[in-house]
């Protein structure tokens, strides 16, 4: 499923490699890979296998899964198809409180000691998928763990996540994908050296 989903996101332009011309991230990093993993919901075919794929790594690693929770923006498409096939409630996570109304951050109904899983398109720095953990815990979930389109496999993200004591598991990952990259002739072996090298000095 890793190296289908890899050659699926590069099919649609889903992840632009230009070692050439980097990227600049929000952070203000210079980056030869950038991932717009909004575009699988544009491509129907890919959305499909997209959301299977969530859907499988939820009932294999968390069976006792009670809701979904999507990060906001970007997890909240992928959370509510993937809720669909699973036939469970889902609810999404602001970045941060509403400043009316109720002034919720959680949308969606999560009474205390719901178990919950994450949905998450892409795992970086993992920063702002744990700050959507531990809003929910605060509100009382069980946070069985997070499951994501795709993961870079920066060392740092992984060190987060493990010190906040929750799981990622991603469809697709930056390893993989760079070695279907060459096989399919979209970077050279040379270029898929210098991502590697830029994700491991992260």
């Amino acid at each position: 499923m890793q190296r289908q989903i890899a050659k699926e996101l590069l099919s649609i332009g889903a992840v632009f490699l230009r070692p050439e011309e980097p990227f600049t991230w929000a952070s203000g990093i210079q980056s030869p890979i950038y991932c717009d993993n909004r575009l699988t919901l544009s491509a129907p075919a890919v959305r499909e296998q997209v959301e299977a794929g969530l859907a499988a790594l939820v009932r294999e690693h968390f069976p006792q899964c009670e809701a979904l929770m999507g990060t906001s923006t970007a997890g909240i498409a992928h959370a509510a198809i993937t809720a669909t096939l699973l036939g469970l409630p889902m609810g999404y996570v602001r970045g941060e409180a509403k400043s009316h109304g109720r002034t919720n951050r959680i949308e969606g109904r999560l009474d205390p000691g719901t178990k919950v899983v994450v949905v998450e398109d892409l795992i970086s720095t993992g920063g702002s998928v744990i700050d959507v953990v531990n809003a929910l815990r605060e509100a009382g979930a069980e946070v069985l763990g997070i499951v994501s389109i795709f993961t870079y496999g920066i060392r740092k993200g992984l060190d987060r996540l493990a010190a906040a004591g929750v799981v990622n598991h991603s469809l697709s990952n930056l390893d993989t994908l760079v070695d279907v990259a060459v096989e399919e002739k979209y970077i050279t072996p040379a270029q898929k050296e210098q991502i590697l090298q830029f994700r491991n000095a992260l």
